[in-house]
């Protein structure tokens, strides 16, 4: 069976107007398919603004909301997700991440959708290999250990979930994108996150680490490609370069001209902060931390992987981690995220060989 996009083909994209999602969204108008975007009810959804396809709020963890969705749809991107590191509701991870991906597929393998793309985590790995200095890929299993907070926990049920789906019949592949950067990162995300700190000047100092930088229109790509020729029931990590820490910073300092921190805490630096920080605000204020634990301990864990596989299999290929960091400076700047002081000290240059 051939899964290659044709024009006309009508396709749902759950989580559309989310980072990765409007990415992907994009991606498949550029290809003349028909897109039928879900969003979560009440949720902002201006990265869907301006692109002509059929917008629909639909609430994923009620199975019966998505009767009639897939009608007529040829396949599914399901990247809806709930991320967060301080959730008033844990349960509610669980309700979106496991029930809510449960139900998708279900409803769209009986609908008869050929073929669902779901889109998991890097975070479900193991980073075995990356404690003698080797980046992890899809074959290392999970330390439970790793699997802090709510978010890790239910996307690596939710991964287990849908793969038991798949050994059941359901037509599915993976992608586990690694650490996104580029333009509509509304949020930000966490990776954009850094980018913003250390655009406005509020990074001190880094943690002695490294992880893996994508630009998040490779990361789309990533998905069409393995919807067209991923195996099934098979598993890509889609990437691009690893990266230290000071690595990182030293290319914003490049792009952006703006002065950064050359001071490196030890890790135990940002555990104290994120423990004490928990304490006081959480346990004791019931607010949200200013230092999540669960953001510390991903601060200060090594996340380095490799995608041969998809390079290999799909035709998976990514530019480099400074074309993506000078995307996301630039798109933070110039929608408002940055202050005006760091604004007048910005000093623009391009990465040798950018192209947009």
């Amino acid at each position: 069976m051939s899964f290659e996009l044709r024009r006309g083909d009508r396709v749902v994209v759950t989580g559309a107007a989310g980072f990765i999602g409007s990415a992907v969204t994009r991606a498949l108008l550029r290809r003349d398919v028909g897109v039928v975007a879900l969003v979560e009810p009440g949720t902002k959804s201006s990265n869907l603004d301006g692109l002509e396809l059929e917008r629909r709020e639909v609430d994923i963890t009620n199975a019966s909301a998505l009767n009639g969705v897939f009608e007529g749809a040829r396949f599914c991107f399901h990247l809806a997700a709930k991320f967060g590191f301080w959730p008033k509701d844990p349960e509610s991870f669980y309700a979106v991440n496991v029930d809510g991906s449960r139900n998708v597929v279900r409803a769209a393998t009986e609908a008869g959708v050929e073929r669902t793309v779901y889109t998991s985590t890097v975070a479900t790995l193991g980073l075995w290999r990356t404690k003698s200095g080797r980046p992890s890929n899809e074959d290392d299993v999970a330390d439970l250990s790793h699997l802090y907070g709510n978010y890790k926990k239910t996307k690596y049920v939710a991964e287990h979930e849908v793969l038991r789906l798949a050994a059941q019949g359901a037509p599915l592949v993976l992608v586990l994108p690694t650490m996104p950067h580029g333009p509509f990162d509304q949020r930000p995300t966490p990776s954009g996150k850094v980018v913003l700190d250390y655009l406005n000047g509020k990074m001190p100092g880094y943690v002695d680490t490294a992880m893996n930088i994508s630009h998040v229109d490779d990361l789309a790509e990533g998905h069409v490609l393995a919807l067209e020729k991923g195996s099934q029931g098979r598993s890509y990590i889609c990437g691009g370069d690893n990266v230290t820490m000071a690595a990182m910073l030293e290319m914003l300092t490049n792009i952006t001209g703006l002065p950064s921190s050359q001071r490196r805490f030890p890790s135990i630096f940002p555990m104290i902060a994120g423990r004490a920080s928990q304490f006081i605000e959480g346990i004791v204020l019931k607010r949200e931390p200013r230092v999540p634990l669960e953001a510390a301990q991903m601060a200060t864990t090594t996340m380095t992987f490799e995608d041969s596989r998809a390079r290999r299999e799909l035709g998976y290929r990514s530019r480099p981690a400074s074309w993506a960091l000078y995307d996301s400076a630039n798109w933070f700047v110039d929608h408002g995220y940055v202050n005006i002081e760091r604004m007048n000290l910005l000093r623009w240059s391009q990465p040798n060989g950018y192209t947009n």
